[in-house]
């Protein structure tokens, strides 16, 4: 393992072993209630299943860097309690973030989380906004960290010419994401059309013809 790669693994450990102190979720009540995402039983989380293995806190999905040739050039890679069921009751999960030169995590939030990105890879101009709608932002490189604050719309965008990637650390096993674009126009059923144009300013036409870019793929 090269120095470099050193340093990521102290420091992914470290945010989460932090982020587990301050979760998000509700304390857990025993040892561990790894998940069982094939139950019908509705709680807040997931059922807790019998038969536990090592292979329900292990995941490899982020070793590799995720293919970046989507519509946004960016991918998210989610290590949270759907990949992991032994998270569950356990309030971290993690993510990893690949963009490609001019790739944008466009404006989102995490309803259920604070978040902390790591950066392995190049450099990314982020931000987040407040309810105030102040713009916190900053450029970041390689080796460098940046936080969002749960609840507030922020993003993440790759300027350089280089493809980059970061390791972000949630202090929920679910945090949950709304991407604002996709939201109010790709709804289902989808939010009426008179609501958005009052809400945006602009012509039915164009809440129309915004809503088609975010229409299912038949």
């Amino acid at each position: 393992m090269t120095g470099f790669g050193r340093v990521v693994l102290v420091m992914v450990v470290a945010t989460v072993m932090m982020l587990s102190s301050v979760s998000a979720d509700p304390d857990l009540l025993q040892d561990l209630c790894v998940a069982d995402l094939t139950s019908g039983v509705k709680v807040n989380g997931f059922a807790c299943k019998s038969n536990v293995t090592a292979e329900d806190f292990f995941f490899a999905g982020l070793a590799n860097p995720g293919a970046t040739n989507t519509t946004t050039g960016s991918l998210v890679t989610a290590a949270n309690v759907e990949k992991i069921p032994g998270l569950n009751t356990l309030g971290v999960s993690l993510s990893r973030i690949d963009y490609a030169p001019g790739g944008l995590n466009p404006p989102h939030t995490h309803p259920r989380a604070t978040e902390i990105v790591f950066v392995l890879e190049g450099e990314l101009d982020v931000g987040f906004i407040t309810t105030a709608n102040v713009l916190i932002s900053k450029s970041i490189k390689k080796g460098e960290i940046f936080t969002f604050p749960k609840g507030l719309v922020h993003f993440q965008k790759n300027n350089g010419k280089v493809p980059a990637s970061v390791i972000a650390a949630f202090n929920s096993q679910l945090p949950g994401t709304q991407s604002i674009a996709a939201t109010l126009f790709g709804a289902t059923p989808p939010v009426p059309d008179d609501v958005l144009t009052k809400a945006f300013q602009v012509d039915t036409k164009e809440v129309q013809k915004i809503k088609s870019k975010f229409a299912p793929k038949k």
